[in-house]
C-alpha cells in the first residue's frame, strides 16, 4: 500500500498542464450545444415556439400535433450536432442525474433504416423505476416508472445524446424526483406573489423565483485519490491526521490559481457556455486545494438543471485533467468544507426584483413587503428548511469555521434592523396625513440609501440578506438544489397567500391599502423577532440564546428529519399542492435509509481501513522497533541499555496501547454497526447510527491519527494529508 502511495506522487509530480483550446471570445460559445429560443426559432414553426412559450411563462399544455412538430425539430437540431440517440435526463432521490439512452435509428418496413423521433418519444418515457429510491410507494415487483418532459428547461446536447430535461413519476403518479416538487412550488409562488405584488403594479402578470449558487469544491490528483478507500467509498477522508501547515495563514484564499487548475477551470468553462450555463467567478477557496465558481443568476428551475448539470460535468473535465472532484460537504477533517449558497430572490415580468428597494415610497413599500414577509415564512417554517438540507456529509460541516450553525436564524444588518424598529412604532388602524408623511420620506424613502452600505455578510448566518437576495448558506455542496428552494418557495408562497388574506380583511374594514399593508408588516415584526440575529453564529452564546428564544437546535439529520413529519410542516406542503402526504412520508424515509446506509459504508470502511491496513503497518514497524532494541542489548551493558532503549521501548508500548485500543473500538463500532441495522423502524434506526455508531469513528480515528505520527513515513499505507492538500 505503501509503495501504491509512493508511485502516485511520483506520477503527480510528472504531470504538465493539459492543453485547452480556448476561443478569444466565450461569448461565442454561449448556448452553442442548446435547444434555446434562438435555436427553436430557426427549427420551428412560428405556431409550434409560441406554444412552448406559452408553456414556459403560463404552464400551458402543448397540444399533441405541436409536440410531434417539437420533436421533429429537436430531432433536426441534435443530428445536425452529431446525436445518434436520446434520453430523459431527470434527477431521482439518488443525489445525482439519471439517463436511459434510446438511439433515433429505427428500421423500417421495407428492410431500411431512418432516424425516428416524434412526439410521443419527446413527452414521456419509460425508464425501469424498481432500483430508484421510493420511500414504500411502490412495491420493488412493480418496475415501471415514467419520465415526462419539462418544456420550461431546454434540451442540450452532450457528445451524441440529445439529452431532454424530465420529471419522473411512479406509475401511480406519486413523484420520485426533485423537479417535481420544486415546479409544482414555483407555480404556488408564482401565484401568490403575483397577487401581492398587484398591490403596487396592476401590469405584473408573473413572478418568478431566481437562483444564484455558488458551487464550491475539492480537486486532488486522480493516482492520490486512488491510493485512499475511502476517498474512493464516501468522498471523505475517513482518517488522516492535519498537516503542520493547513489554511492557518488564509494564503490560498483569492490567490494565484496553479497552472493545472486553471485549465481545468478554463475546460470547465468552456464546456459550461457550450450548455448554456452562464459561469461568470472562479476563484480559490479558503481550505487547501479548495476552489469556488458561480454563474450569473438564472430563473430557479433552469438554475438547478444547470447546477446539477455542472457536477456533472466538472467530474467529465476533471477526468481530462487527472484530476478527482471532491463535492463531499466534509471531504478533509480540520480545514474549511464545501457548502453551495443559494442566493434567493423573485422578479417579475416587468423587470423589478420584490427584494430591491425602488426610487420612490411605493416601490420601497413593495420591498419591505416581500422582505418581511421571507422573515415571517422563515420565522414559522425554519425548521423545515433545516431539514432540507439535512445529510450525513453536511453534518460534519453545519456549526463547523465555515458553515453556518445548524440553528437556522435570519441576518439582515444593523441599518436595516433599524428600519423594522421605527415600522414597528407605526400607530395601529389609521394613519394622520403627518405620519403618513413621515412614514414615506422619513423611514420607507430611506431605505435605497441604507442599502448602499448593507451588504455584508454575516457568514456565521444560515441565511442572510445581502442587498437584493437572501443567501441560504447551510446548502451542503453535494446537494441538489432543488430541495432547498423547493421548501422556500413553498413557505414563503404559503406566507404571502396568508398576507393578502390579512390586508384584503383590513381594507374591506375601511383603512386604505397602504394603512393595511403597515398595519400587518408592524404585527410580523414583532412576531417574527427572534428569527433575526446579528451576531456570532459560533458562539456558545448564541446556542444559549437561541434556546431561550425556543429556536430548534437540530444537529443531526435523524434530528433535522424527524420534524419533516410534524403536521404543521406537512401541512405547508400540502395546502400548497407542492407534495401529498403520500409523498411526503415517502421522501422522508428516503432521505433516513439513506442517512443509514451512508453511514453503515463508512463504518464498514473505517473498520477494513484500521483492521486491514493500519493496524498490520504499525505491528510491522513494532517489530522493526524490537528488532532494533535487541540489538541494542546485545551491544550494550545493561545500564546503557535502558538509557538508550527508553525511547524505543516507550514507543512500543505507546504502538501496543494504540493498536490494542483500536482493535477494541473497531470490535465495538461492528457490534453497534449490526445493532443498529437491525432495528426496523427507519427513524429509530437513523438515531441509532448518529447516537451509537458515529460517535465510534472519532474513537478510532484519533488512534490511527496518533499513530501516523509514529510509524515510519516509509511504510505508512494511506496518503497524508500534506500530500493530497499541497501537491498540485
Amino acid at each position: 500500500m505503501s509503495q501504491l502511495r509512493f508511485n502516485a506522487l511520483k506520477e503527480v509530480f510528472r504531470r504538465e498542464p493539459v492543453k485547452v483550446e480556448i476561443p478569444e471570445r466565450l461569448s461565442r460559445l454561449y448556448n452553442q450545444n442548446v435547444f434555446s429560443d434562438e435555436t427553436m426559432k430557426e427549427y420551428m414553426t412560428k405556431s409550434a415556439y409560441n406554444y412552448i412559450k406559452a408553456a414556459k411563462l403560463r404552464g400551458e399544455k402543448i397540444p399533441r400535433e405541436i409536440a410531434d412538430q417539437v420533436a421533429s425539430a429537436m430531432k433536426e437540431w441534435a443530428l445536425s450536432k452529431g446525436a445518434t440517440h436520446y434520453t430523459h435526463w431527470f434527477q431521482p432521490l439518488t443525489g445525482s442525474t439519471a439517463e436511459k439512452h434510446d438511439a433515433f435509428f429505427s428500421t423500417t418496413e421495407e428492410g431500411g433504416a431512418i432516424e425516428q423521433f416524434n412526439g410521443s418519444m419527446l413527452v414521456q418515457q419509460e425508464p425501469d423505476a424498481s432500483s430508484f429510491p421510493n420511500g414504500g410507494i411502490r412495491n420493488t415487483f412493480e418496475a415501471r416508472g415514467y419520465t415526462a418532459w419539462d418544456p420550461t428547461s431546454a434540451a442540450f446536447v452532450i457528445d451524441t445524446t440529445l439529452c431532454i430535461p424530465s420529471v419522473f413519476i411512479s406509475y401511480t403518479g406519486d413523484t420520485l424526483d426533485y423537479k417535481t416538487p420544486l415546479l409544482r412550488a414555483l407555480q404556488s409562488i408564482d401565484d401568490s406573489a403575483t397577487e401581492v405584488a398587484k398591490y403596487f403594479d396592476r401590469n405584473v402578470t408573473k413572478v418568478q423565483s431566481t437562483l444564484g449558487w455558488e458551487q464550491e469544491y475539492f480537486l486532488v490528483d486522480s493516482a492520490l485519490f486512488n491510493t485512499r478507500p475511502d476517498l474512493q467509498l464516501t468522498g471523505r477522508t475517513i482518517l488522516g491526521h492535519s498537516p503542520a501547515k493547513g489554511q492557518q495563514l488564509e494564503d490560498h484564499y483569492f490567490g494565484s490559481i496553479p497552472l493545472r487548475i486553471l485549465r481545468f477551470m478554463q475546460d470547465l468553462e468552456v464546456e459550461c457556455m457550450k450548455l448554456g450555463i452562464p459561469i461568470k467567478t472562479r476563484h480559490n477557496e479558503v481550505a487547501p486545494n479548495q476552489f469556488e465558481c458561480a454563474p450569473i443568476f438564472e430563473e430557479a428551475n433552469q438554475a438547478v438543471d444547470h447546477n446539477s448539470l455542472l457536477m456533472d460535468l466538472m467530474t467529465r473535465v476533471a477526468r481530462r485533467h487527472n484530476f478527482k472532484v471532491l463535492l463531499h460537504e466534509k471531504p478533509f477533517q480540520g480545514v474549511n468544507g464545501s457548502g453551495k449558497h443559494n442566493n434567493w430572490s423573485l422578479s417579475t415580468d416587468t423587470g423589478e426584483n420584490l427584494l430591491s428597494p425602488g426610487k420612490n415610497p411605493k416601490k420601497n413599500l413593495q420591498f419591505l413587503t416581500f422582505f418581511i414577509n421571507t422573515i415571517k415564512a422563515v420565522h414559522d417554517y425554519g425548521d423545515i428548511l433545516r431539514s432540507a438540507i439535512a445529510s450525513a456529509s453536511n453534518d460534519h460541516r453545519l456549526g463547523a469555521n465555515e458553515a453556518p450553525p445548524a440553528i437556522i436564524s435570519i441576518f439582515i444588518g444593523s441599518q436595516l434592523s433599524g428600519v423594522l424598529d421605527e415600522l414597528e412604532k407605526v400607530t395601529e388602524g389609521k394613519l394622520s396625513p403627518d405620519e403618513k408623511t413621515d412614514l414615506k420620506l422619513n423611514i420607507v424613502g430611506k431605505i435605497p440609501e441604507i442599502l448602499l452600505d448593507n451588504t455584508d455578510r454575516n457568514r456565521t448566518s444560515p441565511f442572510a440578506f445581502t442587498g437584493n437576495k437572501f443567501e441560504f448558506r447551510a446548502v451542503g455542496s453535494s446537494a441538489n438544489c432543488a430541495e432547498a428552494m423547493m421548501v422556500i418557495n413553498t413557505i414563503v408562497s404559503h406566507q404571502l397567500k396568508l398576507f393578502k388574506k390579512e390586508v384584503d380583511g383590513l381594507i374591506e374594514s375601511g383603512l386604505q391599502k397602504d394603512e393595511a399593508i403597515f398595519n400587518v408588516l408592524r404585527d410580523y415584526i414583532k412576531t417574527s423577532r427572534k428569527i433575526l440575529f446579528e451576531g456570532d453564529g459560533y458562539s456558545k452564546d448564541w446556542e444559549k440564546e437561541a434556546a431561550k428564544r425556543k429556536l430548534r437546535n437540530l444537529k443531526t439529520t435523524p434530528e433535522a428529519l424527524k420534524i419533516e413529519k410534524e403536521q404543521k410542516f406537512k401541512d405547508v406542503f400540502i395546502q400548497n399542492a407542492v407534495l401529498s402526504e403520500v409523498e411526503i412520508e415517502a421522501r422522508n424515509e428516503i432521505k433516513l435509509e439513506k442517512y443509514s446506509t451512508l453511514i453503515d459504508i463508512e463504518a464498514q470502511v473505517l473498520a477494513d481501513l484500521a483492521r486491514n491496513h493500519i493496524i498490520p503497518t504499525a505491528v510491522i514497524y513494532q517489530n522493526k522497533l524490537i528488532e532494533n532494541v535487541k540489538g541494542l542489548k546485545d551491544i550494550f551493558g545493561a545500564k546503557e541499555f535502558q538509557e538508550l532503549a527508553k525511547e524505543q521501548i516507550d514507543l512500543i508500548k505507546t504502538i501496543s496501547q494504540r493498536i490494542s485500543s483500536i482493535k477494541v473500538a473497531v470490535d465495538q463500532l461492528n457490534s453497534e454497526k449490526d445493532k443498529s441495522h437491525a432495528i426496523e423502524d427507519s427513524q429509530k434506526r437513523a438515531e441509532a447510527y448518529s447516537n451509537k455508531v458515529k460517535p465510534l469513528f472519532d474513537v478510532i480515528r484519533q488512534d490511527v491519527d496518533e499513530l501516523e505520527m509514529l510509524v515510519d513515513d516509509e511504510i505508512w499505507p494511506l496518503t497524508k494529508y500534506r500530500e493530497l492538500l499541497f501537491t498540485k
